[in-house]
Formats: C-alpha cells, sequence, structure tokens
C-alpha cells in the first residue's frame, strides 16, 4: 500500500511530442465563467434554449454537496468559487492520437468570486504540479480510492472524476468548491465558431510543428475552431516552451475572448448566438447538479457580467520546475507565493500579478483606456483601495492587453 501514496511515473502521466489535444481545454481557464454569462443569458432569453439545456447536460454529486435554496433569479448573495476541469477523453471510437483510453484533467482552473461581488480571481494549476490527492469515490461507486501524498494535479479526474478533482483543489488551496464543471474537446470548436472567432496578438511569427499553430508574422489574428485550438495548446512556439509559458499565452486568449463577448455588439447581446453556444455548451458539459437549476445559472451569469474588467485577473497557481525528489521533470508549488495569493483570495481582496506569464508580453501598442467598444458597466459597489501586487505571481488583468512572446 505505501507505493500508493509515493509519486511514482505512471503510463496516465503522457507528455511527449504527439499531437495531442488535451492542453486545448485550457481555453475554459476563464472560459467557466464566460460560458456561464453566455449560456444563461440565453436562457433567460429563450425557453427553449433552457429545455434544450436540461435534457442534455449531464450531472454529477459533489462530495459533501448541499443544494439548499435556489436564489431568485437576478439575485446571488455573496461569494462564490467554480471549478472549471478541461478533460481529455478520448471521444473518437477509433481512438485519439498521443492519447489512451485513461482520462485526465489537463486543465484545471478555480475561479473565485469576492462576497461583496467586486472582484474575481482565476486560478490556473498547472497540470503537472505535483499536490496529495485525497482519499476520493470511486466513480463507480464502488468504495474509494486510497489518499495519495504526490501525484501530478491531471490524474485527479482519472482517479474518482469530477468530484475528485475538487476534493483535491480544495485540499490544496482551503477554499470550499460549490460549482464545478467539466468539458470535452468537441464543445471548444463549437463555441468558438459561434462567437465568431478571438482576436489574439501575437509579437513575431510562430511555427510550432506540434501543436499545429502557425502564423507568419507580428500582428493580430482572428482565431477559431481547430486554429483556435492549436494556438491554446502551443507551448514550442511561446516563451520558453515550457508549460507554464503555455498557460499565459491561454490567459491572454480568454482575456481577449471575454473582452469580445461583453462588448456592446457581443454575444451577449445576441439571441441567436447565445442560442448556439448554450446549445454548444450543452452537449458537451458535465455539471455539479446543482448547476443544471436555471435560477442558479441565471443568478451567477449575472454577477460574472457585471464584473468590471480590471477587477478580474488571471493567475498561475505559483510553481517552479527544475526541482528534485517527487518533482523530478514535473512542477513544483511555491507555498510561500501561492500562500500570499491565498490570504488575498480568502479575505476578498483585489490583487494584481506582479508580471506577466512566461508565454506573453504588454502589447505596447494597446490603448491605455479601454474603447468604448469593449468597455464594459462596472458593479454598483466598487473596491476601497487599490489592488496590491504580489511580487512573483504571474498573469494578467482582464482589462490588459498582452501579446503572445514567440521564440
Amino acid at each position: 500500500m505505501a507505493s500508493r501514496h509515493e509519486f511514482e511515473p505512471s503510463p496516465l502521466i503522457r507528455h511527449g511530442r504527439q499531437r495531442s489535444r488535451s492542453p486545448i481545454f485550457s481555453l475554459l481557464r476563464w472560459l467557466g465563467a464566460a460560458l456561464a454569462v453566455v449560456l444563461v443569458s440565453a436562457l433567460s432569453l429563450a425557453a427553449i434554449t433552457a429545455q434544450q439545456f436540461t435534457s442534455n447536460v449531464k450531472t454529477v454529486e459533489l462530495v459533501g454537496q448541499t443544494a439548499g435554496p435556489p436564489p431568485e433569479i437576478g439575485a446571488y448573495e455573496g461569494g462564490f468559487n467554480v471549478l472549471v476541469v478541461g478533460s481529455d477523453v478520448c471521444e473518437d471510437g477509433s481512438g485519439c492520437n498521443g492519447r489512451g483510453s485513461s482520462e485526465l484533467n489537463d486543465v484545471t482552473m478555480l475561479l473565485h468570486v469576492s462576497a461583496d461581488q467586486t472582484n474575481a480571481v482565476a486560478v490556473s494549476i498547472p497540470r503537472d504540479m505535483v499536490v496529495p490527492i485525497p482519499s476520493c469515490p470511486r466513480q463507480d461507486g464502488k468504495g474509494s480510492n486510497g489518499a495519495m501524498s504526490g501525484q501530478p494535479i491531471n490524474v485527479s479526474l482519472f482517479y474518482g472524476g469530477l468530484p475528485c478533482t475538487v476534493l483535491t483543489v480544495q485540499a490544496l488551496t482551503g477554499l470550499p468548491i460549490q460549482f464545478a464543471m467539466e468539458v470535452k474537446f468537441s464543445g471548444i470548436v463549437n463555441i468558438t465558431n459561434a462567437i465568431g472567432g478571438v482576436p489574439v496578438c501575437v509579437d513575431g511569427p510562430i511555427d510550432d510543428r506540434y501543436s499545429g499553430f502557425s502564423v507568419p508574422a507580428a500582428g493580430t489574428y482572428n482565431l477559431s475552431g481547430e486554429q483556435a485550438l492549436d494556438f491554446l495548446r502551443t507551448r514550442h512556439g511561446v516563451g520558453d516552451a515550457s508549460d507554464l509559458a503555455r498557460i499565459s499565452g491561454q490567459q491572454l486568449f480568454l482575456s481577449s475572448m471575454v473582452k469580445k463577448l461583453k462588448a456592446p455588439d457581443g454575444a451577449l447581446h445576441n439571441p441567436v448566438d447565445l442560442y448556439k453556444i448554450a446549445s454548444a455548451v450543452s452537449q458537451n458539459t458535465i455539471v455539479s447538479s446543482n448547476l443544471k437549476n436555471l435560477n442558479v445559472l441565471v443568478a451567477l451569469a449575472n454577477v460574472l457580467k457585471n464584473l468590471d474588467l480590471s477587477q478580474v485577473v488571471f493567475v498561475q497557481y505559483p510553481g517552479v520546475t527544475g526541482q528534485g525528489g517527487i518533482y523530478a521533470g514535473k512542477v513544483a508549488p511555491v507555498p510561500s507565493l501561492a500562500n500570499a495569493m491565498l490570504a488575498k483570495i480568502k479575505a476578498d481582496q483585489s490583487f494584481l500579478p506582479g508580471k506577466t506569464g512566461l508565454g506573453s508580453k504588454a502589447d505596447a501598442a494597446a490603448p491605455t483606456e479601454p474603447s468604448p467598444s469593449t468597455s464594459v458597466p462596472a458593479t454598483t459597489a466598487t473596491p476601497t483601495q487599490a489592488p496590491e501586487v504580489i511580487t512573483g505571481l504571474r498573469g494578467q488583468s482582464a482589462a490588459e492587453q498582452t501579446c503572445a512572446a514567440h521564440r
């Protein structure tokens, strides 16, 4: 039994240079919040969409989940935490190149909204970060898997499904998670197509033969479908070619997507687009059962869509490579920096990362103020003090304009 409590390289941990599709699910690092806004806006506009969602979406019970009375539509009191997981499960009956039959969570993102609903932070946990995994109920309902003191977090979905990943992130962060969502590969192409693509800035040519993403020169490109997926999984074409560099590229993609969705001419104001997105989400998503309640969805979305972009922050859970022992070839947490970040989150205090990610940089050509087409109304409540900058923490706010830093 001792071997189950120690980290050993496993066939489940898939790396290498295959043309794998699993990293695309980092689209969901802030897309969980964005899709909630889009989805429930559609539900509030069209009864047929609501009916389709409730009939299509699959649900799962979280460990210790308490439903409680549903809020009234348009009202949700206090803060909340939503875990968004991107699954790399193979949906092709003939098999997927570079992926076995195991299902891993290559993307794990925790969205926290403060109790006063004035700020939010999306924490992306690197898929290779080695963390303790608690005992988790088996998905077949027959007993539980034993706890493990050190495993990459992306095996938690395999060991116990979405509830196990929720338990793992709760143990890592000390934050209770009320809601959770798992999204499959096939939904991402449809979603990016439904919103007409996402504009992405790159600071030079990128030609990543491993992910398949290629652009000839610096500029802004409107990405959708397969091309968007290739960008989201590009690693060898940006920054230092690490998985940590890929995270920052994904953050800038999602920041741009959120701006587009919330713009006056964006999908949030187009019932046809909302219907398409809601349909794509409902057919490719597993949610905690308390998210199937339409009143809950609408209430959460009304909170999220009113957040000012400057008060929405994407950050990478602090980690470092190049360590030995159980962290060899993986990512080791940086406890001091992580604790400083988590203290701010638990206190509902807004903060800003001290620097952009390894794979992105500030866009020097971007305007210092949001343009009229991308500005959004602020919430009625406003923070009482300027956000503190946490030195060493990587990420960006949703209001920032960044470009992918080519190698």
